[in-house]
């Protein structure tokens, strides 16, 4: 079975991408060899002694790729006897049954593996990715504890887990085993940076407007509700900093040393994306292009229906790929979701009816008003409710309650 590295996010939003005919960014990673339970070479056996092994976290900055855009962590633990292991949570196989199906459905089960760091460090140097290490302070009973949990965790019967992306990932799940080997919660910071998911995703997406707008297309209200200071933590990135000056119930620091294994770039991601690329930009562009065809349309005094066809075709599409997420997919924030108010697959009765006689497009005329009145309500509401909205959102919005109002408002007046 071919085992792949992931670095943080599974990438739900450039798959509802490539679903509503957006470009996907796919890209190869190399395969880390995931080293058998068994093969005790290269698991940690209890220490002899309370000096011989060092545990210490592994922050990689980030890459750019989808997947890299927050940084990975995992775990690294060290004996004086020269044996170096990496213990990664972000494991995952393409081999798996249904493995796309089970993506979009929120069922992905990822990994947690040991193996050599000589196999974990050389790809994020090569791809000059900023790598920080630091060394945890931990007494000998909480070390020993913590490498029986990771012992534990990569048995057969216990390696698979399901992945959530904002409440168990590579980060979470070291922060969990760190306070279940203390028995108590780690005191940390009380400082809130972003206060949400969305805006923290979106600080750590900006060079990526595309994404950002696919996760903001797929997920909803879930991801605006206020955060606490460790929630920020599923970011590793963000985990690394809040841990530096994070402490046990004894007062004592979390994190006793702290050093740069590979200087690189603490962001190694895509320069940021030229305006005209952007989705904001080409959302202004469709809208327009609505308003030359309505202009059009009354100058010429006649409807011209294919342009209706195309545009409510895929709202429609992309309705039905969010009402999927909201009513069937088990990821997380996917549900409530306001946007499916505009986009549903209702939008699918416009294409399907605006072509058959004039007494057939009752189906059609139903949905236009639906549009029209939701639209105009959902345009005025929406500051005043929870869910942060793309700003390309609403160009395309409008573009929608553009064409569904100048159809009923001038139907009588125009031939069809």
């Amino acid at each position: 079975m071919r085992i792949k590295s992931n670095n943080f996010f599974p990438g739900l939003a450039t798959l509802l991408l490539a679903i509503i005919c957006l470009l996907p960014a796919i890209a190869r990673r190399q395969a880390a060899p995931v080293i058998s339970p068994a093969d005790n070479r290269h698991l940690p056996e209890a220490p002899a002694e309370a000096d011989t092994v060092t545990i210490s976290l592994l922050t990689c900055g980030p890459g750019r790729e989808i997947f890299e855009l927050c940084g990975h962590e995992a775990v690294r633990v060290r004996y004086a006897s020269g044996a170096d292991t990496v213990w990664n949570y972000g494991l995952f196989s393409f081999d798996q049954p249904n493995f796309v199906y089970r993506f979009v459905n929120g069922e992905t089960d990822y990994m947690a593996g040991c193996y050599p760091t000589r196999y974990f460090l050389p790809e994020y140097v090569a791809s000059g990715r900023w790598i920080v290490e630091q060394d945890l302070n931990l007494t000998p009973a909480l070390r020993d504890t913590l490498l029986m949990l990771l012992r534990r965790d990569v048995l057969p019967e216990n390696r698979v887990y399901r992945y959530n992306y904002v409440r168990d990932n590579c980060a979470t799940r070291i922060v969990d085993r760190l306070e279940e080997a203390a028995g108590e919660r780690i005191l940390i910071p009380d400082t809130i940076k972003y206060g949400t998911w969305r805006k923290e995703m979106r600080a750590y997406h900006a060079d990526y407007p595309w994404y950002q707008f696919g996760i903001d297309l797929a997920l909803g209200g879930g991801l605006d509700r206020p955060l606490r200071s460790r929630d920020e933590m599923f970011v590793p990135m963000e985990m690394m900093d809040k841990l530096e000056s994070a402490r046990w119930h004894s007062g004592e620091p979390v994190v006793k040393a702290t050093r740069i294994l590979n200087e690189g770039r603490r962001d190694a991601t895509l320069p940021p994306t030229p305006f005209w690329l952007t989705p904001l930009f080409w959302s202004w562009i469709v809208f327009l292009s609505a308003v030359i065809l309505t202009v059009v349309m009354i100058r010429r005094k006649r409807v011209i229906r294919w342009p209706y066809a195309l545009w409510f075709g895929l709202t429609g599409i992309a309705g039905c790929v969010i009402a999927f997420l909201v009513f069937i997919s088990e990821h997380e924030a996917t549900s409530p979701n306001l946007l499916l108010l505009w986009l549903n697959p209702l939008q699918l009765l416009i294409p399907a009816f605006i072509y058959c006689r004039r007494m057939w497009r009752l189906p059609a005329r139903i949905v236009l008003w639906y549009d029209t009145i939701v639209l105009t309500v959902l345009l005025i509401v929406w500051p005043f409710q929870m869910q942060s909205a793309n700003p390309a959102f609403f160009p395309l919005m409008a573009t929608s309650l553009l064409l569904s109002a100048i159809y009923l408002g001038l139907a009588r007046y125009l031939k069809e």
